[in-house]
């Protein structure tokens, strides 16, 4: 029978999975800003309406329950804390329920996706179409379903060694030494650096500013081997240049990524107790970069859950002067950071609260991200892995490739720079697609 309840009307023209019409008014001079408020509160509202009987309930409870994280928190990242959890709260609790008012229909328009909600009862299995990965007709499994089919691809002991992943050094507390067994670099010449990009030594005070400003030519692609007539020629990807012609990018100054110095600050995941469901969760990870004085430093940080909702994003501000701001890669910008004081110890605060040591992460070549956060977690599915390249290590697919080859999509085609969301929903599309195509046939 129609379902007599008149919220049913509001929810004529929008789904569980598009609430938008509920909205927060925006304070002026407020501590977070309004469009993470709002994010949260659809989150709840999408989180609500599975346990709520009307849609106005799930709006009330939805606003009360962003209201009072607002006002416990000083800071956005406390905010941020605080709403993470409890989203993850709100979905843990979350089972197959009762939807008296709304069954969503999905409707394809022009290649577009189109919702609309239809009356009547309607109690949802634990399978629901994920609106975000239509176009790889991707179908969303319970979570705890696909932890236990992720575990098949996570990194074993020696992947992870043989991908230089860090890993906790035994002989000092709070540092790493990296999966292929190297902790500091002997360096005969402290003052002396080799640029990463163009390759030339360069000279630094103590505390790693440029005695002297150079430029920095150098080629941003890779080296390409093409057959030609009499042998192989190789290629810069960026100009077609041939190896050893001068770079076709100048920067200000030379840097160095660090990754053999900076070995200290790093923490652990922690073991924690299983969930009654056994499901330690599923997250995709990317990060973005700058060049300081101590090299690579994390500037930007995304973290996507199984549904492509992000789960948590902030921007970092670097312990050390920034020297380049990798803008053409990274998309962070000196106006992004103006006002950004969230530090790398923050960010380690949150992710630990949000993951344990059982938790998937999925990224690409993930252990550049782990690197950056300065994170040891061994949990890992590195799609860099999972999709290898043909001549095997250390030649790796680039993520680009991966989702036009498989997905049929094209990403990192801004000239502003890459986007930490983009590519960790990537990341984890390209697993769910796996898992689909890996599954065929099996019955859960």
């Amino acid at each position: 029978a129609p379902c007599p309840s008149p919220e049913c009307t509001q929810m004529s023209f929008q789904s569980p999975h598009s609430i938008l019409r509920l909205s927060i008014i925006p304070e002026s001079g407020s501590k977070v800003p309004h469009d993470t408020r709002q994010r949260y509160v659809n989150f709840f509202v999408e989180e609500y309406l599975k346990v709520c009987r009307t849609v106005n309930e799930a709006f009330e409870k939805a606003l009360v329950e962003e209201k009072a994280i607002y006002d416990r928190c000083g800071s956005k990242n406390m905010y941020l804390n605080i709403a993470v959890n409890t989203l993850k709260k709100l979905r843990d609790q979350a089972s197959p329920q009762l939807y008296p008012c709304a069954v969503p229909s999905i409707i394809f328009v022009k290649g577009r996706v189109k919702h609309s909600v239809r009356n009547g009862p309607l109690r949802f299995n634990a399978w629901r179409l994920n609106l975000h990965s239509q176009r790889a007709g991707l179908l969303e499994r319970p979570r705890i379903v696909l932890y236990r089919i992720l575990k098949d691809y996570v990194l074993t002991e020696e992947q992870l060694h043989e991908n230089g992943y860090p890993q906790p050094n035994p002989e000092k507390p709070g540092s790493a030494i990296l999966g292929n067994g190297i902790t500091k670099t002997a360096v005969s010449d402290a003052s002396k650096r080799v640029c990463c990009r163009c390759g030339e030594i360069y000279t630094v005070t103590a505390s790693g500013k440029h005695i002297r400003k150079e430029e920095c030519n150098y080629h941003s692609g890779r080296v390409l081997k093409q057959k030609v007539p009499g042998g192989l020629e190789t290629r810069y990807s960026c100009c077609e240049g041939v190896v050893g012609s001068p770079g076709c990018q100048v920067a200000k100054l030379h840097v160095h990524d660090g990754r053999k110095e900076n070995l200290e600050g790093f923490v652990k995941t922690f073991i924690k107790l299983t969930p009654a469901d056994g499901n330690h969760g599923v997250f995709a990870l990317d990060c973005e970069m700058c060049y300081t004085t101590q090299g690579l430093e994390l500037t930007r940080v995304t973290v996507v859950d199984s549904s492509l909702q992000v789960a948590y994003e902030t921007l970092v501000k670097p312990d050390n002067e920034i020297i380049d701001y990798n803008t053409r890669f990274s998309g962070v910008t000196e106006e992004d950071l103006k006002n950004t004081s969230s530090s790398i110890r923050d960010v380690q605060a949150i992710l630990l609260n949000l993951f344990s040591a059982d938790t998937i992460l999925i990224g690409h070549s993930l252990e550049n991200d782990l690197f950056a956060l300065k994170l040891i977690h061994n949990t890992v599915v590195d799609t860099a892995v999972v999709f290898p390249h043909r001549l095997g290590l250390p030649h790796k697919r680039a993520l680009r490739n991966l989702m036009a080859d498989y997905l049929r999509r094209i990403i990192q085609d801004d000239v502003g720079g890459h986007d930490s969301s983009e590519d960790a929903a990537a990341c984890m599309e390209l697993m769910l697609w796996k898992v689909k195509e890996d599954t065929k046939g099996r019955k859960w």
